[in-house]
């Protein structure tokens, strides 16, 4: 499969919460980072998720913040 993004993150699927109408995704990234996604139940179920999966995280953002302390 080709896409344009190329802020691909590969992770670990370390948790999922089901609700009634969306579903939320933790992938855990080197760091240790979580990133936390919004996923429809329907999505979820389709990609067959479960914890311990090894996922990527593609991030398409029109913003990138940066910070410093």
């Amino acid at each position: 499969m080709k896409i344009s993004a190329r802020n691909m993150i590969e992770g670990v699927v370390k948790g999922i919460g089901k609700g009634e109408i969306a579903s939320t995704v933790k992938i855990e990234v080197s760091g240790p980072t979580i990133l936390t996604s919004m996923l429809t139940k329907e999505a979820v179920e389709d990609l067959n998720l479960k914890e311990g999966d090894k996922a990527e995280a593609m991030i398409k953002a029109t913003e990138v913040l940066v910070l410093k302390e």
